[in-house]
């Protein structure tokens, strides 16, 4: 039982961890959100964490999906956790530029880079398990209303 469940465990964990240490290392300038004018349909500052404490557990059952064919298409899995992989690097750091750094164009920009980094994995996940991709559409979604949310600051403050 352990070795069927060991993937998603791992990598559910080292999906929860990058985000975890994202928030760690911001956790002190979070009431920027608070404090600057922020745009129309802004969620309170409480919904982020458990909008991305699913999502990063999606992630991570997703690329779990991935990892368990890596068997049968080696290519193809290596190049999808490949780029699953960068996606989550660049999430990390765009917390850190948007709380930390107040550097708000900047954020949006990076905030783009990490929107087509998650398309290309959904497009790398779909040719390799369907379902995994599928579970990453949330994750696009909150990464577009993100991008939103990010414009909207950089305009406004």
């Amino acid at each position: 039982m352990w070795q069927k469940i060991k993937p998603y465990v791992i990598s559910i964990l080292i999906a929860l961890g990058v985000g975890g240490l994202s928030a760690l290392l911001t956790r002190g300038n979070m009431d920027v959100y608070e404090r600057i004018v922020q745009p129309p349909l802004a969620p309170p500052m409480w919904l982020f964490p458990v909008a991305w404490g699913i999502l990063f557990v999606l992630m991570g059952i997703s690329s779990a999906m991935v990892y368990e064919q890596r068997l049968y298409l080696p290519a193809q899995v290596s190049s999808a956790l490949r780029i699953y992989a960068l996606q989550l690097i660049v999430n990390f750091f765009w917390s850190i530029i948007f709380f930390n750094l107040q550097a708000y164009w900047f954020a949006f920009f990076w905030l783009v880079l990490l929107w087509v980094l998650i398309l290309c994995m959904i497009l790398k996940f779909r040719g390799i398990r369907p379902i995994a991709a599928y579970l990453q559409i949330p994750y696009l979604l909150w990464v577009t209303f993100a991008g939103y949310l990010t414009l909207a600051i950089a305009i406004l403050n």
